[in-house]
Order: structure tokens, then sequence, then C-alpha cells
């Protein structure tokens, strides 16, 4: 039965220790990696009877855990130690340690056919990492270190298209670049700066960004997803925005601002057919959202238990796995 997101109906929740800012689920199973605010990586399988979160190691990361990516037996983790840790999932045991980069870890991703991971980071270098022996490939540079208020940027979304021709990187100005997977030229931009704001009255501060990125199926259209303006810069008081584009011809086909769920879109997915796109994120709570492609109009949006910072499809599409802010929360795509 394929995936109807009309359909869409909250299933089950699971409680987790911390914030969980990153997870990595094994194919053809309920088995996830995540990474958390306590600094640790754990394993949950939601096939158990009753599913615990067990903590892999007690010497890794130093710090917030906001990375992680599985490809075959390796499951790449990184975060604000700036370190990148390969880890046998077989043993849950740490095989390789990188101090790979000069800032904060962002986000790391793996790439379709599992041979290459990127990391970036707030240094503004997104690293492709050779996922057989874990060798640096190369490092991609084009996003600038300051805002235009000359204050420090970060680097928050990366994505790498499904068909592995492409990836895309983009920052907290709105700038976004796309380069060629094998040549690792830039090969294009877009820009949405309606994702930034600058509040220079209250406090000389910035707050937005892009913050997920997600390519179609056939790599013609790019989504950005973050937050639009924002009027109290202490809160994520503002719509959550998404803009689709054709990239190639520099074109916005999308604009959605969805007024009701606030907050930050945290992650972004296009259906295979490319009919709908799916949105996850929020503010102090959280939300789940599907758009028509054809012309943004709503599907379904619906509340979830906690702020979403990362989700997952099943192998079948018909079940949603959203993760977040102390909860791991499955979603059902399909009537009963």
């Amino acid at each position: 039965m394929p995936a109807d997101p009309t359909q869409l109906k909250k299933d089950r929740e699971f409680g987790l220790p911390g914030i969980a800012f990153c997870a990595a689920r094994v194919p053809a199973t309920e088995r996830f990696y995540f990474g958390s605010s306590d600094a640790k990586v754990y394993a949950i399988d939601l096939a158990d009877e009753k599913p615990q979160a067990v903590p892999l190691a007690e010497d890794g990361h130093t710090s917030y855990v906001t990375g992680a990516a599985l490809s075959g037996n390796t499951l790449l983790t990184g975060g604000y130690d700036k370190q990148l840790l390969w880890w046998n999932v077989e043993s849950n045991e740490i095989v390789r340690r990188e101090p790979a980069h000069e800032l904060w870890i962002r986000k790391i991703i793996a790439s379709p056919d599992g041979r290459a991971f990127v990391s970036i980071a707030d240094d503004m270098r997104a690293k492709v990492w050779s996922a057989g022996d874990g060798q640096l490939v190369r490092t991609l540079e084009d996003h600038q270190p300051l805002t235009p208020h000359h204050y420090p940027s970060m680097l928050y979304a990366v994505a790498w298209s499904p068909d592995g021709r492409y990836l895309a990187t983009g920052d907290k100005v709105g700038h976004v670049a796309v380069w060629d997977a094998s040549s690792f030229e830039k090969v294009g931009e877009v820009e949405a700066p309606l994702m930034y704001t600058w509040d220079p009255k209250q406090r000389r501060h910035s707050i937005g960004g892009i913050r997920s990125l997600a390519f179609s199926h056939d790599s013609k259209l790019l989504a950005v997803g973050g937050i639009g303006t924002i009027g109290n810069i202490d809160h994520l008081d503002g719509p959550h925005r998404i803009e689709v584009f054709d990239w190639q011809a520099k074109e916005r086909k999308l604009e959605i601002s969805n007024n009701e769920l606030k907050g930050l879109v945290e992650c972004l997915a296009f259906a295979p057919d490319g009919t709908w796109l799916a949105a996850a994120g929020g503010d102090h709570g959280g939300f789940v959202a599907f758009y028509k492609v054809e012309n943004g109009e709503s599907i379904k949006a619906e509340k979830a238990p906690m702020h979403v910072y990362e989700f997952t499809f099943s192998d079948d599409g018909e079940t949603l796995y959203t993760i977040g802010h102390g909860k791991l929360a499955t979603w059902k795509l399909s009537p009963a």
C-alpha cells in the first residue's frame, strides 16, 4: 500500500535521554543510533518488546552529539567537540577518532551509495570522507565566515541528491551552494535571505538560517527549510518556512510560510514520485507537515510531541520516524 500523507497519524512514542539532535536508522529494521545532548551515542531498537536507549561507550564525545550517519557496519558521529568518531556497530566500539573541524560540527550525512560521508561545521567547511578508510577526500569552501553584520556565521545544512550526483550546503544567512559530487566543483547557488533575521534594536544578535535541504529524486528541485522573519529574537516566534527552487535556473518555484506551526524546519524530504514534500521541526513544541509540490498547498499538518531534529521514512514509506527533544515518535501514513 503506497504512503498516503493525508492519513498521517501519530502511532507510538518513546522517551529518550536528553535531546536527540541526530539519528541514523539501520535499513530494513527499526534499530536507530542517535546522538544526544548528554554527549553520548545511543542505540535503540523499536522492535524490542520494551525498547530502551543503550549508550555505546563512555569515552566517546565530550559535548553535544549533533551528527550521525551510517554506512554498512560503520557509524560516523560528530559534535560540538569538533571530533568525528568512527564506530563499528557490530562491536559498538570506536575504531577511529579525527579532530575534523575547527568549530562545532553541525551535521553528517552519508552518500546514497554508502561510499562517503560529509560533515559540515561552523568553520564554514564541508568535508568529504571515505567511508572505507576514513580518509579526507575533499574540503568544500564557499560560505562566508561572517554575517553581513560582522558576526560569526554557521553552516547548518547539507544534503546529497538521491541519485548521488550533487551535494548542497546551506548557511545562516540564507546562502546555498550546490556541488558536483564527482568533481567537487561548485555548479550552482541559490539564496533564501528571508530565513535570516537581524535585530539591531533589542541587542546585537541574529537568528534563523537554513536548517534543512532536500533534492527531489530527479535532482531538478532543491527544497530549503528554515524560519521566516522573527518578531522576538529571544524565541523562535516566526513561521516555519520552505522555499523550493529549480536550482539550475535559479528560479524560486514555491514559497511556503506557515504561521500556525511556528519554528525551524529542521528536516525535509520529497516523495519518491515528487508529488509532496515532508517537513518537520519546531520551536518549544514540534510539528510534522506535508505539502503539495505542485502549488505548496497543505496536505496534512500535525503537532509533534517534541521539537523534531531528524526524521526518516521506513523502507516502504508507510512509517515516519521523528526524533528530537527527549522523544522518538512514529507516524503512520496509510490506513490502519
